[in-house]
């Protein structure tokens, strides 16, 4: 017996999606990749959410079969509202995987993470033979970290270490990331806490600096990645 769907029937992006027209243009280009059969990662934020919609239609218009790796549980229960079945990497390995970046510079650096998910969408990027980054004119940048922090994962209990390790690695400023609509911090999938690093000189030893730290379990940095950027 299928469950009644009444709690995710109206899936919506909570708040308003910014340059919503640049973000359905660009997650239009991502649909006509779709194919018969795939088995496609599928990132988090208000891209991928708009994009993953737009993939519902097309199923739905050609009679597709696909399968989705979602990195969120947003996206997974978007993903179930819509009818599209969905895996996790234990069980499928993903053909091609789309995400959003928050900031991309001229190196295809990214940063990632202001839905605080960007673990499992590592996970998908390393497990997938190309990911297309789909972004607007808004989210590129000169420097990395012009715009936002980088986020940090980290186990709660070793948050105090992990702070000060952060700021003697030359960080102007770390900050834990708390939740909006109830007290506490953000909590990621993984049952970790996010602090937001500022740095300004980043270079392409720090991604795996942060992550030596012993208490980290990933970062928002994204540098070297097969990625290919859609604008």
């Amino acid at each position: 017996m299928d469950w009644k769907k009444e709690t995710v029937q109206r899936m919506e992006w909570n708040g308003e999606i910014s340059n919503y027209e640049e973000k359905l243009r660009i997650a239009k280009k991502v649909v006509d990749k779709v194919k018969d059969g795939d088995c496609i990662g599928v990132g988090s934020g208000s891209t991928s959410f708009v994009a993953i919609k737009e993939i519902a239609k097309k199923i739905k218009e050609e009679n597709l079969h696909i399968t989705a790796i979602p990195t969120s549980y947003e996206i997974n229960l978007l993903c179930n509202e819509l009818g599209i079945p969905t895996a996790s990497l234990m069980d499928k390995k993903p053909d091609w995987s789309f995400d959003g970046a928050d900031e991309v510079n001229d190196k295809n650096w990214l940063v990632k993470g202001r839905g605080a998910a960007m673990y499992r969408e590592k996970l998908n990027i390393v497990n997938s033979k190309v990911t297309y980054i789909l972004v607007d004119e808004s989210k590129f940048v000169k420097n990395t970290c012009d715009k936002f922090p980088i986020p940090v994962e980290v186990t709660p209990r070793a948050i105090n270490y992990v702070r000060q390790a952060i700021f003697d690695m030359g960080a102007e400023s770390v900050t834990l990331r708390l939740a909006k609509g109830k007290d506490g911090p953000v909590i990621t999938e993984e049952g970790n806490v996010i602090l937001d690093a500022v740095f300004r000189n980043v270079d392409e030893t720090l991604e795996k600096s942060l992550k030596g730290i012993v208490g980290v379990l990933e970062t928002g940095l994204f540098i070297g990645y097969n990625v290919v950027i859609e604008k």
